[in-house]
């Protein structure tokens, strides 16, 4: 059953016998440069966490898998952090159609008052979305990850609910 969905999508969250596609999806050779990849026991673990949402979003036409999503959750401090994104079928429109969702998702329906999430600098089409969605620079966190391309910088982009709700997404 649909969590919640957009013009061609639906999100799901995802079960253990998709883990093998998200893995997948996070080693393909255009997506792993740019974000974590997670191992079976690792996402078994954020399925199970009511913090965390491991969401797996399909097109509603085809029902082919258009990529996944991890979402942190800090119920207290109301925070909707976007871990992860990965996105299957690229220059199709998707990636913001899905970011999109889940900001809608975030602040109309998971009790959101902040919406954050980091990027590499060199992820420019990451970058040019999270800007063209009105997304907050907050600042770069130097050399912060350790990756094996060495000592990574991260953009640090967020959204604040006030801003959602005079922002033309919703």
């Amino acid at each position: 059953m649909a969590l919640f969905e957009t013009n061609r999508l639906y999100f799901e969250e995802a079960n253990e016998e998709e883990i093998p596609e998200i893995i997948e999806i996070e080693s393909h050779e255009e997506n792993r440069d740019y974000l974590w990849i997670g191992t079976v026991e690792e996402h078994k673990a954020e399925i199970a966490d009511p913090n965390h949402l491991l969401l797996i979003f399909h097109e509603k036409k085809s029902r082919v898998t258009k990529g996944y999503a991890l979402i942190r959750l800090d119920h207290k401090s109301h925070i909707f952090e976007v871990r992860r994104i990965a996105i299957t079928d690229k220059g199709k429109g998707f990636g913001k159609e899905s970011m999109i969702g889940l900001i809608r998702y975030a602040f109309e329906f998971a009790n959101t008052n902040r919406l954050w999430l980091d990027v590499y600098p060199d992820n420019e089409i990451g970058i040019k979305l999270y800007d063209s969605l009105g997304m907050y620079r907050d600042g770069i966190l130097r050399q912060n990850y350790l990756s094996e391309r060495g000592y990574l910088d991260q953009i640090i982009y967020s959204m604040l609910r006030s801003e959602y709700e005079e922002s033309s997404l919703k």
